[in-house]
């Protein structure tokens, strides 16, 4: 903390980092939604034609693009890819349910 920085200076910085964090929450949650609309026309389109719920291949690359990504953002790509990890097993699974009601 700077010298001439007081306690009451701190909490309303501490504040402001907070609202900046609490709008980027907000932004990633939409990103997401947004996201899950286009997985979930994928599953439809991949159900329709008989193509199996996974990818490993496109997972690969996604997971392979996504590490490189988050070096050069200087994440941590082991971070980056189990987060990537999580998303790739939730639209899975909504493509098997997207297939499953749809008879395939």
């Amino acid at each position: 903390m700077p010298e001439n920085e007081s306690v009451a200076d701190a909490v309303a910085r501490l504040h402001s980092i907070r609202q900046s964090i609490d709008n980027i929450d907000a932004a990633v949650i939409h990103m997401l939604a947004e996201r899950f609309k286009f997985t979930q026309q994928v599953g439809a389109l991949k159900a329709a034609h008989g193509l199996p719920p996974a990818d490993p291949e496109r997972e690969r690359e996604q997971i392979e693009r996504l590490r490189a990504l988050a070096e050069e953002s200087h994440l941590d790509p082991a971070f980056a890819e189990k987060f990537l990890n999580f998303i790739i097993a939730e639209v899975i699974h909504h493509h098997e349910r997207i297939a499953t009601e749809n008879g395939a």
